[in-house]
């Protein structure tokens, strides 16, 4: 006589959500640094600032999301931010003050913002906690805010075992 094994986990109805597959691809992220610009490291001179940019391929930033950041210890002028940013307006998707890494979770929380919730109306959805990628506190934050008006349970781990969050009553 041979027992049939039962997936309990398969059978529970149980929804699990990885926050990797919205995670931007790093393909798409690009970096533009200011100290590149600068004149001997420290100054931006406006005049070569403004040559600079008309002489910059911007195309590498077709279709990108874009940190523009100074890792130069200096002192910048808002309208050369400005100016930046209209060069790159027309070619890329995003454009971001601060780091890459920073840009990355921009991006993650934009695309959870943008997920269709209606599929998990009404189902018990886990958050996948451990994976490759460490999506970081605030995607979990933002899924779990987005998600407990219309589930009616938020777990977090793996369906094997996990760490109950939100349960509706």
């Amino acid at each position: 006589m041979s027992e049939v094994f039962v997936n309990k986990v398969a059978e529970s109805g149980i929804i699990t959500l990885d926050l990797e597959q919205y995670y931007p691809k790093d393909d798409i992220i690009a970096l533009f640094d200011l100290k590149d610009y600068l004149f001997m490291g420290l100054i931006l001179k406006e005049k070569e600032f403004r040559e600079a940019l008309k002489n910059t391929d911007w195309t590498q930033y077709q279709d990108k999301h874009v940190a523009v950041t100074c890792t130069a210890d200096a002192i910048i002028p808002m309208w050369a931010y400005m100016l930046i940013a209209a060069n790159l307006q027309p070619v890329s998707l995003t454009v971001i003050f601060g780091t890459t890494d920073q840009l990355k979770t921009q991006c993650l929380l934009s695309n959870i913002n943008q997920l269709d919730i209606t599929p998990y109306t009404d189902q018990r959805v886990v958050i996948k906690g451990c994976g490759e990628i460490p999506v970081g506190e605030a995607a979990y934050l933002t899924i779990t805010h987005r998600l407990r008006p219309v589930v009616k349970s938020i777990m977090y781990g793996e369906p094997c075992s996990t760490v109950p969050i939100y349960k509706r009553k």
